[in-house]
């Protein structure tokens, strides 16, 4: 049997894990207020007189106000210069008062009245009645629509040109943040494979995930997918769940949320005894990561840890490029409040590899109608080059790397 796979129970590993979130840090008020000021630096620069930031995760980002979307348009609008003006309805006042942590002026709609008429008085109150004005890139496009026809002399533009390049730099506090959660994803994972035995379901696995993650601090799993056999061979999962049987494949790929930030880990293994062709495609898939992380150097460009990992799966004689068998997608993507967001470690992707970026590092590779393997940790962009914030598989045999 595999190290540190089975011969465990669910009662005992949920017993085994306590509060990892005690002693944690969480974002300042001034750190928020730098946001926005970068914000607005980076507005002035590029001659936009505001921007919009809709429920989600840029308002979450600029203003501390966590809120979801809906058929009601809740924002802000973010001058080039002055203070925020929030955009809700009259009777959700005091819901979002209570939960901003940067204030502004609020402006409120009834039910019958129209907010994208609303956005424009605003803005016509602010003296921005032409120009440039961003709009939040996460924007449903009904609101969108609605922002438009409002003010049609305004030259509207994708906000993501401010969003990104403050949101794909991290504080310390943020990765800080990212480090607990992936640590509490990992304690997650370690437990998650000792509970398998032959017979468990897929479903019984995410619903122990979900608990567990609610055992180390966060409110459970803001994603699970749990594969075993055959089904490994599709990155994302498929609809019907699976029985484990003995000397099955097992791909677990989960996160949760920390103060809103996000951790994803994937572990692939065998519950039992792996093929031949299983252990050489998994050292493929290890050496392929391994080669992602040494070409992410600052200053390349964000396509040489791309170009780095496929390399190696393409050596092996899979692929070439996106081709199966072999690696079908990006070897990563950047993450932070959002679990997939700028910038992404994707062929031709010529951002360069900054301090403070953070990305995942997955390289999967799939063998169609057989299996797949995932490896996944994250790491960031430090003073000296990437460091890891959990260490990579050991080994197929003790991929927890027990016996190390």
């Amino acid at each position: 049997m595999t190290i540190g796979v089975g011969g465990s129970t669910i009662e005992i590993e949920l017993n085994k894990l306590t509060d990892m979130t005690t002693d944690i840090n969480i974002i300042s008020l001034s750190e928020f207020h730098a946001r926005i000021k970068k914000a607005q630096q980076l507005m002035r620069n590029q001659g936009i007189k505001a921007m919009y930031l809709d429920a989600g995760t840029n308002l979450h980002y600029f203003t501390g106000l966590k809120w979801y979307k809906s058929e009601r348009m809740v924002g802000a609008i973010l001058p080039a210069d002055g203070d925020l003006e929030f955009i809700a309805p009259h009777f959700e006042e005091g819901s979002l008062r209570e939960n901003m942590l940067i204030t502004g002026n609020y402006n409120g709609w009834h039910e019958d009245e129209n907010p994208y008429q609303l956005f424009a008085n605003i803005l016509h109150r602010l003296d921005i009645t032409q120009g440039k004005v961003a709009i939040d890139e996460s924007t449903a496009f009904f609101v969108f629509d609605g922002l438009r026809q409002a003010a049609p002399t305004l030259n509207f533009t994708n906000g993501a040109n401010i969003s990104a390049p403050c949101r794909q730099i991290k504080s310390a506090t943020e990765i800080a943040l990212m480090q607990r959660a992936k640590n509490m994803t990992l304690e997650v994972h370690k437990a998650a494979a000792r509970i398998l035995r032959p017979g468990i379901s897929t479903t019984e696995v995410t619903h122990f995930i979900n608990e567990a993650h609610k055992r180390v601090g966060a409110s459970g799993s803001s994603f699970c997918i749990v594969l075993f056999g055959l089904a490994t061979s599709f990155p994302h999962g498929v609809k019907e769940p699976q029985i484990l049987q003995d000397n099955d494949w097992v791909l677990i790929d989960t996160g949760c949320l920390l103060q809103g930030y996000n951790s994803d880990i994937t572990r692939t293994y065998a519950f039992g005894h792996a093929t031949e062709e299983q252990r050489v495609a998994w050292q493929v898939e290890k050496d392929a990561q391994a080669a992602g992380f040494t070409a992410a150097k600052l200053g390349a460009p964000c396509s040489a840890v791309d170009d780095g990992a496929r390399a190696v799966i393409c050596e092996h004689g899979y692929g070439p490029d996106y081709q199966l068998p072999g690696l079908p997608h990006r070897t990563g993507h950047g993450c932070g409040l959002d679990i997939h967001e700028w910038p992404y470690l994707l062929r031709g992707n010529q951002t360069p590899l900054e301090t403070g970026m953070v990305f995942s590092n997955e390289p999967m590779l799939v063998i169609p109608g057989k299996f797949g393997i995932r490896l996944e940790d994250h790491f960031y962009m430090g003073e000296n080059g990437p460091v890891w914030f959990t260490e990579p598989s050991y080994s197929l045999d003790d991929p927890f790397g027990f016996e190390v």
